[in-house]
């Protein structure tokens, strides 16, 4: 495999129009690369495209729903044709709908799931063929510490995050001695507009049983570009080396402060 730091690499980035994807998606672009992004905001998307220019790199703004089969191979396909094959794929689009799983509501479980874990899934299916003809290639999975230490409240969420991780090191598996490397980049809290739909004081509630279960010890977050710089960092790794799980979380404050 070419080593990836010293050639223009063509990344689709889900799930871009904010937050970790965007942030993603602009640090990719510092790096001159292709950015491809996709997310169901095409008006945000606008935004993260013209940041990725203004990053260096060139960017293929295209709507992407990635429950939807149709609409992943619309957004490859648009891809392929302005810059060819994807040879890196960062599946970040995600969501979660807090609640007991007695007050769950059935469709809302279903969205849930079907972004966090089908989405990955049929992305992942959708980029792997050209990555394996070529014999190069890399596919990231962001997910969540909550994949170690599932919090009560999200069990959707914690459900396909475990899962995800299990996509990705079946898929490292499937691809082992092919060129394509899988990394999972599982992340601790940050900010972002991933709560922005929840109703009001439904995190607060949430938060407020964990700590009997030795969860949020501290109220610490990261900024989007310190999750955008792990996934750098595994990306622009030399050829012969894969990093197969990084986490990240925020530092502790100082006591007292």
């Amino acid at each position: 495999m070419t080593d990836p730091r010293t050639h223009l690499r063509t990344t689709a980035v889900t799930g871009a129009s904010s937050g970790i994807g965007r942030a993603t998606a602009i640090a990719l672009g510092a790096l001159g690369w292709n950015v491809a992004v996709g997310a169901r905001r095409a008006e945000r998307l606008a935004e993260t495209a013209a940041a990725v220019e203004n990053a260096g790199g060139r960017a293929i703004a295209a709507p992407l729903d990635v429950t939807d089969a149709a609409s992943i191979d619309a957004f490859f396909a648009t891809v392929e044709d302005a810059v060819g094959p994807v040879d890196v794929l960062v599946n970040n689009a995600g969501i979660a709908s807090p609640a007991h799983l007695v007050d769950t509501d059935p469709a809302a479980l279903a969205r849930e799931l079907g972004t966090n874990l089908l989405g990955p899934l049929l992305c992942t299916r959708r980029a792997l063929g050209p990555m394996l003809d070529a014999g190069s290639g890399d596919v990231v999975f962001v997910t969540s510490d909550v994949a170690r230490a599932p919090r009560p409240g999200m069990v959707g969420y914690s459900a396909s995050k475990v899962a995800l991780e299990t996509v990705a090191r079946v898929v490292g598996m499937e691809v082992e001695g092919r060129g394509v490397r899988t990394t999972v980049v599982r992340i601790g809290p940050t900010v972002s507009d991933f709560a922005a739909s929840w109703e009001p004081g439904v995190f607060e509630h949430l938060v407020a049983d964990w700590p009997r279960f030795g969860l949020q010890r501290h109220f610490a977050t990261m900024d989007p570009s310190d999750v955008a710089a792990a996934v750098v960092h595994a990306l622009t790794r030399p050829a012969h080396m894969q990093v197969e799980m990084i986490e990240v979380q925020p530092l502790a404050p100082r006591d007292g402060t």
